[in-house]
């Protein structure tokens, strides 16, 4: 006789929310570290209700009643504006946590979001033995490929797409943000390829990031910019002369990481 499947619809789960300037994502895992739901919202101006909205999401995918969340721990940008959180941690904690999560070994992050970038790297326990942050610029990140994609007046979503249908990068001398969407526009009179300008937009944000540090060894690459444009991998790889590591979902890694931190809590203390 066939054993009936255990019944998991009163387990706990574990809710990490990462809200970022641009987006927040959220997830809620079970006992097992296993993703029972997730989802994602712009931020918009009220990171509160927006919180609250991925909740209500990522139950509804969950198939789950909010009374089953056992812990949430917050994180990112307005990490302080999640009313429903037991505990808040930094960016750099959660996405160590969420990235050693999915590999195990020694590893340096670079995560590109629509705001700033990091550099993390960690140990082969997982612990963190250094960190970049880059916050006072928009070169870089995905705020440049906004306002690069602004300037050509074509769909964000158009930018993937361009950039993938071509191997030639127009190369741009500038990575000031306006400097470079002014440089853009005088290529496009000059009649080089908008898909080449796309690319090139792609490889002068790698550049901008290599340059933060020294990447070296096993390179995991998360972050919007990396989700929304896988291509910016496949450049960083030529870029580093290796292979470079994308997790499933690279959005939603400091999420995953606040998730975890909130079941290791409630373990530590059971």
């Amino acid at each position: 006789m066939t054993a009936n499947p255990p019944d998991r619809s009163a387990e706990p789960l574990y809710c990490g929310v990462d809200v970022g300037a641009s987006s927040t994502k959220l997830v809620l895992l079970d006992g097992d570290r296993e993703v029972r739901g997730r989802s994602i919202r712009k931020s918009g101006v009220d990171y509160v209700a927006t919180a609250r909205g991925c909740l209500a999401d990522a139950l509804d995918d969950a198939g789950a009643e909010e009374g089953r969340v056992r812990r949430t721990v917050s994180t990112g940008y307005g990490r302080r504006n999640v009313d429903f959180a037991d505990d808040a941690r930094t960016e750099l904690s959660c996405h160590g946590v969420g990235c050693y999560h999915q590999f195990p070994c020694a590893i340096t992050i670079v995560d590109i979001g629509c705001q700033d970038n990091k550099i993390i790297r960690l140990d082969e326990d997982g612990r963190r033995v250094d960190f970049k942050m880059n916050r006072k610029c928009a070169a870089g990140t995905g705020a440049f490929l906004e306002e690069i994609a602004l300037r050509l007046d074509i769909e964000l979503e158009e930018l993937e797409r361009l950039a993938s249908s071509t191997n030639e990068a127009v190369r741009l001398n500038s990575f000031c943000t306006v400097f470079a969407s002014t440089e853009i526009l005088s290529h496009l009179r000059r009649g080089e390829p908008l898909a080449g300008l796309v690319r090139g937009a792609f490889a002068s944000v790698v550049s901008r990031v290599a340059e933060m540090d020294q990447l070296h060894g096993e390179v995991v690459l998360t972050g919007g910019v990396v989700a929304h444009n896988p291509t910016t991998a496949e450049i960083f790889a030529e870029k580093l002369g290796g292979e470079v590591k994308v997790p499933p979902h690279p959005q939603f890694t400091g999420a995953l990481g606040a998730a975890l931190t909130a079941l290791q809590q409630e373990e530590k203390h059971a």
